[in-house]
């Protein structure tokens, strides 16, 4: 039986005072054994107007990501219109409805994550994780929006540090992309 549950690694978007950061760790991890460990998960799109992260599948992933930027192409840059249409198309489409992967694209206004099965979830708190660890770093992030002054950058990798202490499936190679 096919499990769902992503164990690739984790990725956090913040958004805090008109900025949005994304951060992931860098680790390819492969059954027990770690591939890789300074993979980069998190891209700017769209001329460096939006961000977007993956967990999953990396061949997957690329693949989900070429299309979301087609998607970007044809709607103008519009990340609403441009994330519905990409979600229809991954629903319905025989090949990529069976790519294995989650995805978290975010411009200075919305956070989305994205799935396979055509969840189209767009943050309500200015924080989302995906992955393994993106429950912990997703914690660890809305506590600090609460609790600190610290830019949404600093939340973004702080919280991914956090995650990589906890999840074994993350590491501390964090890469942080801002907007």
């Amino acid at each position: 039986m096919k499990s769902n549950k992503v164990r690739s690694t984790t990725v956090v978007a913040v958004k805090r005072d008109g900025k949005t950061a994304m951060a992931a760790d860098g680790q390819v991890t492969m059954g027990a054994t770690v591939a890789k460990g300074n993979a980069r998960k998190v891209r700017k799109l769209a001329g460096g107007k939006i961000l977007s992260g993956f967990a999953g599948s990396a061949a997957d992933a690329f693949a989900l990501m070429e299309r979301f930027e087609q998607k970007l192409s044809e709607h103008g840059s519009s990340l609403y219109r441009a994330v519905v249409e990409f979600a229809k198309d991954w629903r319905t489409d025989r090949y990529l409805r069976r790519l294995e992967a989650l995805m978290i694209v975010a411009d200075n206004e919305h956070i989305f994550t994205l799935s396979g099965g055509g969840d189209v979830i767009e943050s309500e708190t200015g924080v989302v994780g995906i992955g393994s660890g993106g429950s912990y770093a997703t914690a660890a992030a809305k506590a600090m929006l609460d609790a600190t002054t610290m830019s949404a950058k600093e939340i973004a990798e702080k919280a991914l540090s956090v995650a990589a202490d906890i999840c074994i499936y993350t590491n501390h190679n964090i890469i942080v992309e801002e907007l």
